[in-house]
């Protein structure tokens, strides 16, 4: 009778954010179950996985090779494992289907040292880690363009596509075409979106512009991982800098804006009754 604790190894189905999905296993041979190969020779390891009861989050790591036939580093700096969906299986190798799995959620940070990785794998109940409700404040909470803002980003005038002139900084500044049917500071607090090349896929917000003589020049927030190539196409998205005036000028989108804009502000608060003022105990007028 074969001794099952000798038959046993793990294999990790990865989805990536791009939706391409890739298999990995320990064993020093390839397995193939659920239509996927499961490719040894990467160096994959995952530490012991412990499960709680209940709601308990459920965190552990993984870490292997970066090799060009698995994980790459410029996959991994292009941002396409942000995310990723991962199932990890306990499988006896000599009859795949004999399998459990053992672990469902999503990789987070990924450390990159000496040709290898170290990924964080977050369980299915990582959300409860994160602080819930909603803040009322004077500033539009909602993203430009969901389902609570409700703007069409599709409309004309407000995004552009356009090919990348050049890039310096490792990316994190972009030279376009000069855009004159734009306004000045039109993409500011907008973002872009990577369409073609290494970073395809990805998407930076934008922190500031200028004009010079023959580009506009687009500083970004962070770097975009790889650095983008000259001639990439690019997909340019008008800014929101969550005021309601800006809501209500720039996107006539006022009556989906999801702030507070006569919420008091700090100098409201602070402020002390002074003479010769109108001090009839009335409402306060809002700026």
């Amino acid at each position: 009778m074969t001794d099952l604790s000798t038959t046993r190894a793990r294999a990790w189905a990865l989805r990536r954010s791009d939706g391409m999905v890739m298999g990995f296993t320990d064993h020093d041979r390839d397995l193939a179950f659920d239509g996927l190969v499961f490719r040894a020779g990467t160096g994959m390891t995952a530490a012991a996985v412990v499960q709680g009861t209940g709601l308990a989050v459920d965190n552990t790591e993984a870490a292997g090779a970066l090799s060009d036939a698995g994980l790459t580093e410029r996959d991994i700096l292009a941002g396409r494992y942000d995310g990723a969906d991962l199932t990890i299986w306990e499988v006896d190798w000599l009859d795949p289907a004999w399998r459990r799995v053992l672990f469902r959620g999503t990789v987070g940070e990924i450390v990159r040292a000496g040709g290898a990785f170290k990924a964080e794998l977050r369980g299915l109940t990582e959300p409860l880690n994160k602080a819930g409700g909603r803040v009322f404040g004077a500033l539009c909470p909602a993203v430009l363009g969901d389902a609570r803002c409700g703007f069409d980003m599709s409309q004309a005038g407000f995004s552009a596509e356009v090919a990348l002139i050049a890039s310096a900084d490792q990316g994190a500044v972009l030279d376009v075409p000069l855009l004159p049917e734009f306004a000045d500071g039109w993409f500011v607090d907008g973002r872009v979106a990577f369409l073609t090349g290494a970073v395809a896929g990805q998407a930076v917000p934008v922190r500031r512009e200028e004009r010079r003589a023959t580009v506009r020049r687009l500083h970004l927030w962070s770097l975009p991982g790889v650095e983008p190539a000259s001639g990439d196409r690019l997909r340019i998205e008008a800014g929101c800098d969550k005021r309601f005036a800006t809501c209500r000028l720039k996107f006539l989108n006022s009556r989906n804006f999801q702030g507070f804009p006569h919420v008091p502000g700090e100098d409201w608060l602070l402020s002390t009754p002074r003479a010769g003022a109108d001090n009839t105990g009335g409402s306060l007028p809002h700026g």
